[in-house]
Order: structure tokens, then sequence, then C-alpha cells
């Protein structure tokens, strides 16, 4: 259970890359979560039983049975997925599920409020295994919330791994290009690119990926607007371009692959899992982030540089580093070229099939 295709969505996105990385026979329904009650269709894309409608209690008890029909439950959790306070609509349908439940958790907050941490404990409490992507995200768990003894796994975000990876040096593209997905924070990559010195091949800067739904609903395509004011005040229309199209996983990687450096000034300092970061590294592009959660446990193994937040001078220094000096990127290549061989889809899959194999065992009744 959770967003899936077509919503676009880091959520909807993962769950469709992992059903597709699962083996055939591992493979049920999806009930997915939306805003509202869609059209019927003939036929739902990529195996959709139905939806998950919020606010609607009759679609809570319709979604926990197409789910007791599977012999686990996968639930995705974020809070603003579900329907009700915090999104705890999600309580209602894992009350209702007789079969045991894994639950992946994409934000463990540090300072949640009190209705959020009693929605996360419920969740908790009603899950068979809980699966986290990163060590800091099980260390917060564990520090502020209630966790089954036993039950909390870590399994990494999976990425589309190159084929070639570890063996051919990427290509790059001829124009140096810097590479941020989505809108992320309030334009620091852009100030950075005013303060690259003025080289040729100049870098270029391409911000990439549609506005997320949910806040295209809330303020239009004013973050966007504000980010082509602040490019031409700062003087780099020249150097900095946007594509605004929402790309598909084998998309995404293929536009990693060829840029130089990925660039993730996320000012958020709770962001416990990051896709995009994942998908660099084991791009093996060398990436400069800020010091959120994520971005400091990846790193460590010397796949990037790391930069305090709210500092575009960091960041130009970072990224002038990797553009010239050859030997600082190689290294960061490599260093994603091992990280790669535990982060593939394929990889993650596995660890989802084993853990649902624990979890059938721990529910089968003993025979005497």
């Amino acid at each position: 259970m959770s967003t899936y295709p077509p919503t676009l969505c880091g959520l909807a996105s993962f769950t469709a890359a992992l059903r597709a990385a699962l083996p055939s026979g591992a493979v049920g329904g999806v009930v997915r979560a939306v805003d509202a009650e869609s059209p019927a269709r003939p036929a739902e894309p990529g195996g959709v039983v139905g939806d998950l409608v919020a606010g609607s209690a009759a679609s809570c008890r319709q979604a926990a049975a197409l789910l007791s029909r599977e012999d686990v439950a996968i639930v995705q959790h974020e809070y603003d997925i579900y329907g009700g306070r915090d999104g705890d609509d999600v309580l209602r349908v894992l009350a209702g599920l007789p079969v045991p439940v894994i639950v992946v958790l994409h934000t463990v907050l540090t300072a949640p409020t009190a209705h959020q941490r009693a929605v996360l404990n419920g969740v908790l409490a009603a899950a068979a295994a809980v699966v986290v992507m990163s060590e800091i995200a099980r260390a917060r768990l564990v520090a502020g919330y209630d966790v089954p003894e036993g039950r909390l796994v870590v399994i990494p975000h999976g990425a589309v791994v190159p084929r070639d990876a570890g063996t051919v040096v990427p290509h790059r593209s001829q124009h140096r290009q810097i590479l941020t997905w989505g809108l992320l924070g309030p334009g620091k990559g852009i100030e950075a690119m005013a303060l690259l010195p003025r080289r040729e091949p100049a870098p270029r800067y391409l911000i990439a990926g549609r506005t997320h739904p949910k806040v295209l609903a809330w303020q239009g395509e004013r973050y966007r607007r504000s980010l082509r004011l602040r490019i031409e005040q700062l003087g780099v229309t020249d150097l900095v371009r946007f594509d605004s199209r929402y790309l598909d996983p084998v998309s995404l990687s293929r536009m990693i692959s060829h840029a130089e450096v990925v660039l993730l000034p996320y000012d958020s300092r709770e962001q416990v899992t990051s896709g995009v970061l994942i998908e660099a590294v084991t791009a093996r592009t060398p990436v400069v982030a800020t010091r959120f959660p994520h971005a400091v446990e990846l790193l460590s193994d010397g796949a990037g540089l790391l930069v305090n937040h709210q500092d575009p001078a960091a960041i130009a220094a970072a990224v002038h580093t990797v553009l010239a000096d050859r030997a600082v990127a190689d290294a960061m290549a490599a260093a994603g070229g091992i990280a790669a061989r535990r982060l593939g889809w394929a990889s993650v899959a596995k660890q989802y099939c084993g853990l649902a194999a624990e979890v059938m065992a721990a529910r089968a009744p003993v025979v005497a």
C-alpha cells in the first residue's frame, strides 16, 4: 500500500521499482493511496487492485480487505500520503489486517508533534517488521519511538545500477553539467553558481523535475518563478536551465550518469532517505550535499563532499574542487562503484523477500 503511478512522487517511484524487482511469484496487488476517488478504469496499471481514498472510512475497510488477500502486506509510510490528521487513516487500515505487515518508513522525525508521534507509534505497534533505509533512521527511531523489540531492520533504498558499474569509466557530458533533481531549497545551488570561477568550458547547472503535485496544488509554480527571478538577479541565466519533466528511474539514472556533479543543497536536517542520492552514488557521479542525515551516512566512504547548510560559498568551493581535480572525482566514482554492489534493486528486493519469509514463518502455527 502506497502512492503509485500514475501519481508522480518519490514513494510512487520507489514502490513501482521495488515491485518490478521482486520475483514474479512474489508479487501481489497494489492498493494505491490517492487524495480523491478516480473514475473507474477497465484495467488499472501495474497490478493496482484498488484505491485508498483519503478521508473515506469505507475505503479504509476496502483497502484492508484487499491487502488481506495476500500472505504479507507491505505498507509504505509517510505522513502526508494518507488521509486524516497526520495521515492517521493508515491506522484504520492496519487495524483490519489479519496478515503480517512490513512497514517501510520514509520519514523519522526528531521532533514530531504529540499526534505525529502517536500515529507512528500506532503504525509500529501493528507491524510484524519495520524497515528503515539508513542507520541514522534506525537510531532516531530507537531513541524517540516505541519500537517493538526485534522487529527493526535496515534495508537501503534501491537504485538502478548501470550494468558496467565498477568496470567502465562513466561517460560525462562535454558541457560539464551540474545536476539537481527536484526543487530543493531556496536557490542555494543557484547562488553557488554565481560564485564559481568563470572558466571555459563553463559548467552548466540543470535543475530537473516537476514541482511536487501537493506543492503545485497549494501554491502553483510560485517557487519555480522565484528561482527564475533569482537566476536573473545573479546574472547566471546563461548557466542555469530547467527540465520540468518527471523522469522514470531509468531516465533519471541516465541523466545522472551524464552529470559531472550531483548537487543536493537540501535545507532539511530531517531527511533520512534520499532516492536521488542513492541514484547518484550508484551511477558513480560525485555528489556535493548539505549535511542532511542520509548524506552524512552514505557519503562517509568517500562518494561525495559534505557542506554546511545555508552556505553557498561552501557549495561553490566543493563543486569547484570536483570539477577541477580529476583525481578527486575519480576517487568518488570508485567509492560509488563499491556502494553500488549492495544498493541495486535486485539486491534490495532479495532482502524484502527474505524478510517476508521471516514474518510469515513467525506467524505460522506451531504443529505439536
